[in-house]
């Protein structure tokens, strides 16, 4: 990897956003962390191999002015952008859709996917104008992007969303060297784990499930963002081996 590779991470205040800060600053990245919690984004920044390699921003990415800011500031510190890792997601409470408000499936909505999508599009625009053209975008998916959980619509609706977008931007972004891909993670042991006492099933009981190191979803991005830009992963699975996915549950 060259002396000077710049990934935007939303997202970045704990859970996946901050591990994969943490391992992409090992590589040598230098980075521009984006979030709401700015003391916890402070925090990660911190816990970075070399914090002045770091650009904290915070924002929303549901606000345009905000994410427009986190792109302009990064441009203005580091120069260029090679990789943007579309982190930031939330979750909404297991519940049946003739219960679930407008207000929820939206909030849902706007974070997990017009977030992805305003995100998105100024990294393109950013890869298409900059010299050497191109760049690399990574979203987090869910395994929610292929089988949901029980009484998850928001949540399920925004992953496969999200799965769309991520096709789209690989088949447009082909001809201007922009690859796309979709990191699909079950189990990564953070805030959004299930709680204690297990998820709901499909066949209605409540299990505790399996979970492992958010550290290996870091790791993970760091591989995909040092290939060369001819090669794309499309999507990629990781998740906890117990994760009832594969089968029936």
């Amino acid at each position: 990897m060259s002396a000077h590779k710049v990934a935007i991470i939303t997202g970045a205040s704990s859970g996946i956003g901050r591990a994969t800060a943490l391992a992409l600053s090992k590589a040598g990245w230098f980075l521009a962390l984006f979030a709401r919690r700015v003391d916890q984004l402070q925090e990660t920044r911190e816990l970075c191999s070399d914090p002045s390699k770091v650009l904290p921003v915070e924002g929303d990415v549901t606000k345009e002015d905000d994410v427009l800011k986190l792109f302009r500031l990064t441009l203005e510190k580091f120069g260029r952008l090679d990789m943007l890792f579309n982190n930031a997601g939330i979750v909404s409470a297991q519940t049946p859709i003739e219960e679930t408000s407008l207000e929820t499936f939206q909030k849902v909505i706007n974070v997990n996917l017009v977030g992805t999508f305003l995100c998105t599009r100024e990294a393109v625009r950013i890869f298409k104008s900059q010299s050497p053209q191109g760049g690399r975008i990574i979203n987090n998916g869910s395994i929610s992007a292929y089988t949901p959980r029980p009484h998850s619509s928001p949540y399920t609706s925004s992953k496969h969303a999200v799965l769309g977008m991520t096709k789209s931007t690989a088949l447009d972004g082909r001809a201007f060297n922009i690859t796309c891909t979709q990191v699909d993670i079950g189990g990564a042991h953070t805030t959004m784990s299930p709680p204690p006492q297990g998820a709901l099933q499909p066949d209605g009981r409540r299990i505790p499930e399996a979970v492992f190191d958010a550290k290996h979803v870091g790791e993970t991005i760091v591989h995909i963002a040092s290939l060369p830009l001819d090669v794309t992963v499309l999507t990629f699975n990781i998740m906890a081996t117990g994760m009832p996915f594969v089968g029936r549950g």
